[in-house]
Parts: C-alpha cells; sequence; structure tokens
C-alpha cells in the first residue's frame, strides 16, 4: 500500500503560456482599474486641479496590485482564471497548498524567469523535474488536472 498521493502530469510550455495570455487580458483590466481608481483619488484631494499620478507611487500600486490578483487566487485553489480553464493547478512541491509566502517567491521569481529573456519559462524544457526556474525558488509545481466527468463523450 502506498499513501503517497498520485503525481499529476505537468502541463507542457504552450499550455501554460496560452493560459497566461488568458490571465494577461484580466491583469491588463486590473492595471486600469487600478490607474483609475489612484487618479481618482488624486483629483480628489488636490480639489479638481490638475495633478498627475506619482509614477513610483503608481508602479508601486500595480506591484501590489498584481502580486494580491496571483496570491488571491493561487491561495483560495491553486488556479487563476485561465489556469481553471486550461485545466493547470499550482500546488506545493509536497502536493499540498501553497502559503502566502510561496504565492509571493512566485509572483517575485517568475518577473525574473520572463525578464531574463524568458529563459527561467524555457527551462521547463531542459528539467528533468518538469519546473521552472521560479517553480525551484518558490518550493512550487504545476500540475495537469484530468478532464471532469463532465466533459467526456457518452
Amino acid at each position: 500500500m502506498n499513501d503517497a498521493p498520485e503525481k499529476r502530469p505537468s502541463p507542457s510550455l504552450l499550455r501554460h503560456l496560452v493560459s497566461m495570455v488568458y490571465d494577461a487580458l484580466l491583469v491588463i483590466a486590473l492595471i486600469f482599474v487600478v490607474y483609475a481608481i489612484a487618479l481618482g483619488v488624486i483629483v480628489q484631494l488636490s480639489d479638481g486641479e490638475q495633478e498627475v499620478l506619482n509614477p513610483h507611487l503608481g508602479q508601486a500600486l500595480v506591484v501590489l496590485s498584481l502580486v494580491g490578483f496571483f496570491s488571491a487566487f493561487w491561495l483560495k485553489n491553486g488556479q487563476t482564471l485561465g489556469m481553471q480553464a486550461w485545466r493547470i493547478k499550482l500546488v506545493a512541491i509536497n502536493g499540498g497548498e501553497i502559503t502566502f509566502r510561496q504565492a509571493v517567491l512566485r509572483c517575485a521569481g517568475a518577473t525574473l524567469s520572463a525578464g531574463c529573456l524568458g529563459l527561467g519559462y524555457l527551462w521547463k524544457l531542459v528539467d528533468r523535474n518538469d519546473r521552472y526556474w521560479h517553480d525551484y525558488l518558490s518550493g512550487t509545481t504545476l500540475e495537469l488536472l484530468p478532464k471532469s466527468s463532465r466533459d467526456k463523450s457518452p
């Protein structure tokens, strides 16, 4: 008898990238909302005089919003909306749920992975564990979920 949870397969790089495109659409909308709210608050505080949002404040608000967006989804059920559509789930390396610390580390690591000309993502193609740089940094991994019974043909 083996009580260890069954290891699910890892999603392909292409599947993950397509799920990221889905999430990018939501992220773009979130950035617009964050800036609209920030500008609205600034206009209210300046009594209608023309004011400009400090670029550093704007960037900080966007970063905090994005970390909050991804962390909230990952902590709730291990999936963003794009990941749900493509049956991808983020789990801790032991198969359990991730912590807030892991979510923040994954956000930072994913930024570095993309910032290094995408090498952190391409690493998955040669890694024997099928993981990204940010998976190693955060102690997480992605799993491909099985198709649900409602998706099966009779």
